[in-house]
Parts: structure tokens; sequence; C-alpha cells
């Protein structure tokens, strides 16, 4: 199966790529590497989480935003090169939760879009990343995160 079929096999609907919202492209393809913006959880326009986790976000929302996060990220690499069939492997997952001073589930929350994409693209889905608590972010999203995708040629 490729990725799209596995998407459907999952009963998950890929979101519209959402515009730019500033002086920046969504992904930039550099060689056989492309490199995706930071992805909040937005759906159709709205933000699906908000708030800070340990605070107004328990860990499963966490997690729940960043599979969000992820789905925006494959809309944006499908918009950039026409097909997730292109994509080789996800390389890096930059991971970023909106949350208390102290909270320590920052690696399970990002879980939420490693997850995914290793549901998606199988091992080819499986990725370096970091996953990191941060006062807080753009919009006040839950999660935001960054990924780095390798293109077949």
């Amino acid at each position: 199966m490729n990725p799209e079929q596995k998407l459907a096999g999952l009963g998950i609907k890929l979101p519209a790529a959402p515009a730019a919202a500033g002086n920046y492209l969504p992904a930039v393809l550099t060689g056989n590497l492309l490199y995706c913006a930071g992805a909040l959880p937005v759906i159709d326009g709205q933000l699906t989480h908000t708030g800070q986790a340990g605070r107004e976000q328990n860990a499963q929302a966490a997690y729940d935003a960043a599979r969000v996060c992820a789905l925006v990220t494959l809309a944006n690499i499908k918009a950039a090169l026409g097909t997730l069939d292109r994509v080789a492997r996800i390389v890096f997952v930059n991971g970023f939760v909106n949350a208390v001073s102290g909270f320590a589930d920052s690696p399970a929350a990002i879980n939420g879009a490693s997850d995914l994409f290793v549901a998606v693209f199988g091992e080819a889905g499986r990725h370096a990343r970091a996953a990191v608590a941060v006062a807080g972010l753009p919009k006040n999203a839950t999660v935001e995160i960054q990924v780095v995708v390798e293109v077949k040629a």
C-alpha cells in the first residue's frame, strides 16, 4: 500500500495544506531534502488544541495535538511534492510542547507525530527527533513540529 492508501485504511483524510502565516514557505526542497516549516495543530483554519500541557491540556491531549501537526505536515509534503509516494523517509522531527515548567512528558506527547509517521511510512517513518517543552508557542498552540524529509529522486 502507498502512504495515501495507508491513511485511508486508518480512516484518516488529509486536511488542506494551510497557507503560510508569514513571510516564509511551508516547505523548501533543496537537493533530496524537504524542510517543512513548523506545523501547528490546525484543521480548516482552526486550532484544535490550545493551552499548556500540565495546565489546560494533559499529556494525551498533547499527543493528539502532535498527531494533528503530523497530518498538517503530511498535507504540506503532498502540496510540495504532489504525492506522498515521493517520500523516501522521514529524517528528523523537531517537536515543541507548550508546557508548564517541569512538564516531563514531552517525548510521550511528540509520539503522537512519530507514531503516525511510522503508521503511514513503516520503517521509512522512523526518524531522529527532539521533543522539548517550551513556555509558549504561536497562537497558544499546544504543540508545534518541524520535519525534514528525504525525497526519492
